[in-house]
């Protein structure tokens, strides 16, 4: 089962991923919640849309911008929104 782990902790879990470039977008009930703040940064991507972004807190320790969503996908996207997906130092484990 698909594992989101940064920092040695498990950040979201599921066997429900969605695999969109390379990135495994996981549904929102497999996150932990407690980790993840909201940020400002947006990006717009050609064919998604509007992604937002959260920073990842561990232990003490902030990912600035780690994760992101679709809450409002593409037509061409819809099949992952609301789904989050992981980088910057996050790995995600199959």
């Amino acid at each position: 089962m698909p594992k989101a782990i940064w920092n040695g902790v498990v950040l979201a879990e599921s066997d429900d991923t969605i695999v969109v470039e390379g990135n495994h977008y996981f549904p929102p009930q497999a996150l932990r919640r407690e980790h993840f703040r909201d940020s400002e940064t947006t990006t717009t991507c050609p064919w998604k849309g509007e992604a937002h972004y959260y920073t990842l807190e561990v232990d003490g320790q902030s990912n600035p911008d780690a994760a992101w969503h679709y809450p409002q996908a593409k037509e061409a996207a819809k099949h992952i929104e609301g789904r989050v997906a992981f980088w910057k130092g996050v790995t995600v484990d199959p």
